[in-house]
């Protein structure tokens, strides 16, 4: 099965290329398409020695202005030519060393689905306290209105056979992507299969963007709005 990496781009000057360099030293990825969501930070000078690391697997594609991490997914999405697309963070807090864990249920045949949880074991560096408090109120209300038992909806690591999320309709352009591919995919009847993974949260002084403040609540929103609309 071919594997699409989906890394969505937004001012990552200093880790962008590495972390295209971490995913291509795991050997896992058959297509690596980085979407630039308007970076204005020096991170498109970057990109010419991106892709002259693989050019026959790195695609490069800019939007003219920022939109948000979910208008970037998508545009991954609807761009990919695999069968198991796969969004990877341009950050390194993601550790690509994880792919083969969590891309074994879906070449396997034992899921469609499947999340990778920084809740499930996995080695991490401790992260914000709002954040971690804010990550597992929100898994909870999923857990709550679409009967599940997941551990870490707010996850950056999310795999899907391709055919699941082609026939989905997507309209977030920001972080309330992730509720709401979360809820359109268990709607549909997909068990989501979760596996541990590693995790290096970045400080804020890093470039950390998430604001659990400004997010939490929309990412709530949109949990519930869902459910009851498609």
């Amino acid at each position: 099965m071919k594997v699409s990496v989906i890394i969505p781009v937004y001012n990552e000057f200093a880790t962008v290329e590495p972390a295209v360099r971490a995913v291509l030293a795991v050997n896992e990825a058959d297509e690596i398409i980085l979407v630039d969501d308007g970076s204005t930070d020096g991170t498109r000078d970057l990109y010419p020695a991106i892709q002259a690391l693989d050019e026959s697997i790195i695609r490069i594609i800019l939007h003219e202005k920022n939109q948000g991490k979910g208008a970037a997914v998508r545009t991954g999405f609807a761009e990919a030519s695999g069968d198991i697309f796969l969004i990877q963070d341009a950050d390194l807090e993601y550790d690509p060393r994880d792919y083969p864990a969590l891309l074994r249920p879906i070449m396997e045949g034992r899921a469609a689905v499947v999340y990778g949880s920084r809740f499930r074991g996995g080695p991490t560096k401790t992260m914000f306290f709002w954040h971690m408090v804010g990550n597992k109120m929100l898994t909870f209300v999923t857990n709550i209105v679409y009967n599940t038992i997941l551990t870490d909806m707010e996850t950056c690591y999310k795999v899907f056979r391709a055919d699941v999320v082609r026939d989905i309709p997507l309209r977030s352009r920001g972080f309330e992507f992730e509720p709401e591919i979360t809820s359109k995919v268990l709607k549909r009847g997909h068990r989501i299969y979760e596996v541990p993974i590693s995790y290096n949260g970045r400080e804020f002084e890093e470039g950390k963007k998430l604001n659990p403040w400004r997010e939490g609540p929309k990412a709530l929103y949109y949990l519930l709005k869902y459910r009851f609309v498609d």
